[in-house]
């Protein structure tokens, strides 16, 4: 009951914060290059509509270690079928990792954001210059000392390459950007509401504060990112991800091996 209640919630907390956005005009397209290099329209006015604000360098950007630190105590503590546990983590993870950092190559997210007209560039100045998409694939930084083929003649005098040995990082845009705050906050409510189903009453008090407590900053935190970030498409796609993901780490890949009865 914990679990279905859990995704109602998530989709009403989603759906509000997608049509306030609409509503309000509060979502930056992160999409789009020449916005999604400046700050949000709305930084100076809702400090959490920063990509620099405590609750999304602290928490968000590791809500999975959170997620993972919370789901310990509750495994440790309550050891009802560990090893099935273990694996919807593992599971769990392995299908997060491969969607978002990286798949016998680029991420999943990355292909389809490729497939979709995504383009690679560096953002310089106000400017977004295209380049090979290979330079993504790498995540590596460039400089215009050690790629000068890289950067246009045009920006030769622009203050921001003066040092020819400041660091540009390739970055991804265009295309579907489907939305990874929305996927991973997605997974890991499914997830610690599904570990807090499992867990047994006398799993400790702590234990069970910590990941009720996780669960619901993560529902918060979703509707801060439906409202002030990404398309509606990109928020949709990220939730249908979440749940999937969600899902595949429930595929009962083990099951506990009984003694066979006395004769």
């Amino acid at each position: 009951m914990i679990r279905l209640l859990t995704l109602i919630l998530l989709a009403l907390v989603l759906a509000h914060g997608t049509w306030y956005s609409l509503i309000n005009s509060t979502f930056l397209n992160t999409s789009d290059p020449l916005l999604t290099s400046k700050q949000h329209h709305l930084a100076t006015t809702y400090s959490l509509a920063s990509k620099r604000s405590f609750l999304n360098v602290i928490f968000l950007k590791w809500s999975w270690a959170w997620s993972t630190a919370a789901f310990l105590p509750l495994f440790f503590t309550s050891p009802l079928s560990r090893t099935r546990r273990f694996l919807q983590w593992f599971i769990a993870t392995i299908a997060w990792f491969t969607l978002t950092s990286w798949f016998f190559g680029p991420a999943l997210l990355t292909r389809l954001t490729l497939a979709t007209g995504g383009e690679c560039g560096l953002h310089i100045g106000d400017s977004f210059v295209p380049i090979s998409t290979t330079y993504c694939s790498a995540g590596l930084p460039v400089t215009r000392s050690t790629h000068p083929d890289l950067f246009p003649i045009v920006f030769i005098f622009d203050p921001a390459i003066v040092d020819p040995n400041r660091p540009f990082l390739p970055r991804l845009r265009r295309g579907h950007d489907v939305s990874g705050h929305v996927l991973l906050l997605t997974l890991a409510a499914l997830f610690l509401a599904d570990q807090l189903r499992q867990a047994r009453s006398s799993a400790r008090l702590y234990a069970l504060i910590a990941s009720g407590s996780l669960l619901s900053l993560w529902v918060f935190s979703l509707w801060i990112t439906s409202v002030f970030f990404h398309l509606p498409s990109e928020k949709i796609s990220g939730f249908a991800l979440g749940i999937a993901c969600f899902l595949l780490s429930q595929i009962p890949l083990w099951k506990p091996v009984h003694a066979a009865p006395a004769l």
